[in-house]
């Protein structure tokens, strides 16, 4: 539920912030932003001969200006991002099938013969989970099996495409401490989403004793575009206490409410592009 509400959060953010820029230099035309951009972009290429309701000041100049490039580096921001990760992810798949091999000890997954400690998946419509020999001699199986499950969660819960908007909007602004605590936080979220599916297969305090294996082996970062093992020890904590102590499980009001408010929020911001102002 967190991670929904942080998504419905980003989506609000981004929609509301540039749709108030725009409905304010758009007020003269009064009818929403998409129709203030359409009557404005047809006033501009001399379409219909039209002209604007009122002229046009400064501030409204601006805001029209800042608006559009807003709405413009975030989206050219997320397809970037979309695309050097997709390429990343197509370039690491080639150098795992020259590198990589099978194990029977561990059906289905790639091995790396590697002294590190690692563990990832590559998501994607051919994902691949990874383990390194060293993760295979550091584990004992019940803490490698935690370990697969909970990488193969990431794979089946397509976690990458949760992260990918955060990624894109640190991206757009590097400055911001607010973006980066936030991108953060999902991350955790992300990390804890998969812990949740994989003790469902596993004993959650293998899972645990095995985040600690990898923290005190000093776990190898995953490449580019793979999800793997955070490097944060905060974060490795705070996964460790919630799955060695786990908090009670929202009620299930608790939890409508919830989806009902990011649902709400998530819907909201389109409609307001649309209302007249």
């Amino acid at each position: 539920m967190a991670i929904v509400l942080w998504q419905a959060l980003g989506v609000t953010w981004g929609l509301a912030g540039t749709g108030a820029l725009l409905a304010y230099a758009l007020e003269p035309y009064g009818q929403g932003v998409l129709h203030g951009l359409t009557a404005f972009a047809s006033f501009a290429l001399g379409d219909d001969g039209s002209s604007p309701p009122e002229p046009y000041g400064l501030p409204r100049v601006l805001a029209l200006i800042t608006g559009l490039t807003a709405l413009a580096v975030l989206i050219v921001v997320l397809l970037t991002a979309g695309v050097q990760t997709f390429r990343a992810r197509r370039r690491h798949r080639i150098l795992l099938a020259l590198v990589a091999r099978e194990d029977p000890v561990v059906p289905g997954v790639r091995v790396v013969d590697h002294p590190g400690a690692a563990a990832y998946c590559v998501p994607g419509l051919r994902s691949q989970v990874v383990v390194s020999a060293g993760a295979l001699k550091l584990l004992s199986p019940a803490e490698l099996t935690a370990v697969l499950a909970h990488e193969t969660a990431h794979v089946r819960e397509r976690h990458d495409l949760v992260l990918l908007p955060f990624a894109a909007l640190r991206r757009a602004l590097p400055w911001s401490r607010m973006v980066e605590r936030v991108q953060s936080e999902v991350s955790l979220l992300v990390e804890m989403a998969a812990d949740d599916v994989a003790r469902r297969y596993c004993s959650p305090r293998r899972l645990a004793t095995a985040l600690l294996r990898f923290g005190t082996a000093g776990a190898v970062p995953a490449p580019h575009g793979a999800l793997g093992a955070s490097n944060s020890s905060d974060a490795v904590m705070a996964r460790v206490e919630r799955l060695v102590t786990p908090a009670p499980d929202l009620p299930r009001r608790v939890r409508y409410s919830i989806l009902a408010f990011s649902v709400t929020l998530t819907v909201s911001a389109p409609l307001l592009w649309l209302m007249p102002h």
